[in-house]
């Protein structure tokens, strides 16, 4: 069975954080579905307008990874979003994973809880967001039980390469490494 991936964009997300995952992710053969939160077509926070497959209302089928992209006001947009909060409280619940870089886990995750007691990143400064038992970590990328977070757009890669690791293992990762020439 392959395991399904959705990709959530809210107006104003970060380009680079969401087609880098996107693309990285169907490379390595998953389904990866792409829907805007309050539309199809989605306004990046440089202007990249991007055609999602669904909306976040009509997508009802279930998913093995959520990612949740940055950029502002995209997080800020995720975060305000209390169908979304649900969607994440429900798949930590089910142990699925929950993925976000920039400033989505301040925004969009630690409002919920999920981060409680959990190790995370995120974009510098937003750490603030966090509540204080969450373990705020300089690394690129935070794996912690079904949470994986990262900090920003330069991070985008190594984030989604962890994200093939965790699906699909070491071996599908390197694979990807070195087809793509990934210098890390």
């Amino acid at each position: 069975m392959n395991q399904k991936i959705l990709v959530l964009l809210a107006e104003g997300f970060e380009e680079i954080e969401a087609i880098t995952p996107i693309d990285v992710l169907r490379r390595a053969g998953l389904e990866v579905k792409v829907a805007g939160l309050t539309g199809k077509t989605v306004t990046g926070a440089h202007g990249i307008r991007i055609q999602a497959d669904t909306t976040f209302s009509e997508y009802r089928d279930p998913v093995d990874l959520l990612l949740l992209p940055g950029g502002m006001p995209g997080a800020k947009n995720l975060g305000e979003s209390k169908a979304l909060q649900e969607r994440i409280k429900k798949m930590n619940e089910d142990k699925k994973y929950i993925a976000a870089i920039c400033a989505s886990p301040a925004l969009a995750l630690a409002p919920t809880g999920i981060l409680d007691g959990k190790k995370a990143t995120c974009y510098p400064g937003y750490e603030s967001h966090f509540s204080p038992s969450t373990k705020f970590s300089k690394d690129n990328v935070v794996v912690d039980a079904n949470v994986i977070t990262s900090r920003g757009p330069g991070t985008a890669l190594e984030f989604s390469l962890t994200l093939v690791e965790k699906l699909l293992g070491k071996a599908k990762r390197d694979e990807l490494k070195k087809q793509m020439v990934v210098a890390f």
